[in-house]
C-alpha cells in the first residue's frame, strides 16, 4: 500500500534533508509537503520507480523555497547586519543526486539530543521517526494534545538552535543518549502492538519500523546487552501477533490463541539474542522483559507455562523498575502461581497508585482474577468499568463481551 510505503519512507526522506540543509523544522514541513503531494499524486500516476528521490527532490525544492524565503524576511528584517540563516546556510541544488544512504538511525541519535529533556526527546522522535500524530504521543504521554504540540515545536528549536552536525555521536556521547533512544523505540512497538485509537488492535508498520530500527541499532552497538534484550523482547511479543485477533478482527487472549500460529522464526531469534545477553553482567529491565516473553514463547500450552519463574522474573524487574505495568504483570504471575486471591492482594496497592489507578487495564486485570475466583458479579463489574475506560474500540469490544458472559 502507498501508505506502508510513505510511512517507511518518512523518516528516511527527513534524514535526508537534515544532513542537506541542516534545519529540522523548516525539513519536517517539507516532508509532509512531499508526502502529501506523493499520497495525491501516486494513487493516480502510479508509484515512481525510486520512490525515496521522488520525495527527496520534491521535499528539497519545498525547502529551498521555504528557507530562500526566510533569508529574504531576515534580510529585509536587518539589512544592515545582512543576516544569512543559522549555520551561514546556502542552497544547495535541490535535484542533486540522492544518496543510497538511510539517515533514519542518524535521526534517531539527533532526537536524543542532550539538550532535550527525556520526555522530549521520546515525544518528538516518535514524531519524526515513528510517525507517530500528536494525538497518539499526548495520550502516551497521558497530557493534552496541545501541551504535546508544545513540546514538540520547542523540541525542534532546541535542535535546530543547537548547531548539532548531522552525523552520529561519537562513543561517550552515544552512550548519554542510548537509554532514551531504547526508550523511544519501546513506545514505538507499544503504540503498534496495542493501539491506543483506531479500529484495529494492532499497527503492524508501526511494530516493524520499530523492529526495523532495533536491528538497526543492533547492529551499530552488538555488544551491548540491553538493545539485545529490547530487540530480543520485541521479537518474542510481535511472534504472537497472527494468533492475538480472530477473522473478525476480536482480541484473543494469550491462553486462547492457537501457538501454532506464532512466528517461530521471531521466537528463536529472540530467545538466541536473550540467551546470549543475560550472561554479561546484571541484566536490566529489557532483557528481563525479554527472559519473560521468551519463558510465555517456549510453553508448549498456556497450562504449561512456567508461572513461578515469570513471577520472580518481575520481582527482579520491579527491584531495578518503579513501573507500575510491571507490578500489574507482577500481580497477574504471582495469581497464576499462587492463585487469584495473591494477585488482587497486590492489586490493592495498585488502586491508590495515581499512575495507574484510572488505568482500563487496573480493571481489566482485577475482573479476570475475580473471575478466577468464582466472584462472577464483581469480575462483571470490574470488566464493564475497563471497558468504559478503554480507548481502544477492540478492546472495548473484547472487555464488554467478557463481561457479558458472566451472569448475575
Amino acid at each position: 500500500m502507498i501508505e506502508d510505503l510513505l510511512r517507511e519512507l518518512a523518516p528516511q526522506v527527513l534524514g535526508a534533508l537534515v544532513r542537506r540543509y541542516g534545519n529540522f523544522a523548516a525539513a519536517e514541513d517539507a516532508v509532509q509537503e512531499a508526502l502529501l503531494a506523493a499520497a495525491t499524486q501516486w494513487p493516480e500516476e502510479g508509484v515512481p520507480d525510486n520512490p525515496r528521490a521522488w520525495l527527496i527532490t520534491v521535499a528539497s525544492r519545498r525547502l529551498t523555497d521555504l528557507l530562500r524565503a526566510e533569508q529574504a524576511r531576515r534580510r529585509r528584517e536587518d539589512t544592515a547586519a545582512a543576516r544569512t540563516l543559522p549555520g551561514g546556510w546556502s542552497a544547495p541544488a535541490a535535484d542533486q543526486p540522492v544518496g543510497a544512504s538511510d539517515d533514519t538511525l542518524v535521526l534517531l541519535f539527533m532526537c536524543c539530543h542532550p539538550s532535550l529533556s527525556p520526555t522530549s526527546q521520546i515525544a518528538l522522535t516518535l514524531r519524526a521517526v515513528g510517525g507517530l500524530t500528536t494525538a497518539e504521543i499526548a495520550r502516551a504521554f497521558l497530557v493534552p494534545e496541545a501541551t504535546m504540540t508544545r513540546r514538540i515545536t520547542r523540541a525542534k528549536q532546541r535542535v535546530k538552535d543547537s548547531g548539532l552536525p548531522f552525523r552520529l555521536p561519537r562513543a561517550a556521547e552515544r552512550a548519554e543518549r542510548l537509554a532514551a533512544v531504547l526508550h523511544v523505540l519501546y513506545l514505538i512497538f507499544n503504540e503498534g502492538y496495542a493501539s491506543t485509537s483506531g479500529p484495529d488492535l494492532h499497527r503492524a508498520e508501526l511494530t516493524a519500523e520499530a523492529i526495523r530500527l532495533a536491528r538497526m541499532v543492533h547492529r551499530l552497538l552488538p555488544d551491548d546487552a540491553e538493545v539485545a534484550g529490547l530487540l530480543a523482547l520485541m521479537v518474542l511479543t510481535d511472534a504472537r501477533r497472527p494468533a492475538r485477533t480472530g477473522p473478525d478482527g476480536a482480541l484473543i487472549p494469550m491462553a486462547e490463541q492457537d501457538r501454532g500460529r506464532w512466528n517461530a522464526a521471531y521466537i528463536a531469534e529472540g530467545v538466541e539474542l536473550v540467551t546470549g545477553a543475560l550472561p554479561r553482567g546484571t541484566p536490566g529491565p529489557y532483557q528481563l522483559q525479554a527472559a519473560i516473553a521468551a519463558v510465555h514463547d517456549e510453553a508448549p500450552t498456556a497450562e504449561e507455562t512456567d508461572w513461578p519463574q515469570i513471577a520472580a522474573l518481575y520481582e527482579l524487574l520491579l527491584r531495578i523498575s518503579d513501573n507500575p505495568m510491571v507490578a500489574l504483570n507482577q500481580a497477574v504471575a504471582v495469581a497464576m502461581a499462587r492463585g487469584p486471591q495473591a494477585g488482587l492482594d497486590l492489586l490493592e496497592r495498585l488502586r491508590h497508585d495515581d499512575r495507574i489507578a484510572g488505568d482500563h487495564r487496573l480493571y481489566a486485570v482485577m475482573a479476570h482474577l475475580l473471575e478466577m475466583s468464582g466472584d462472577h458479579a464483581a469480575a462483571r463489574e470490574a470488566y464493564e468499568e475497563a471497558a468504559g475506560r478503554a480507548m481502544s474500540p477492540p478492546q472495548q469490544r473484547y472487555l464488554h463481551a467478557r463481561a457479558a458472559r458472566l451472569t448475575e
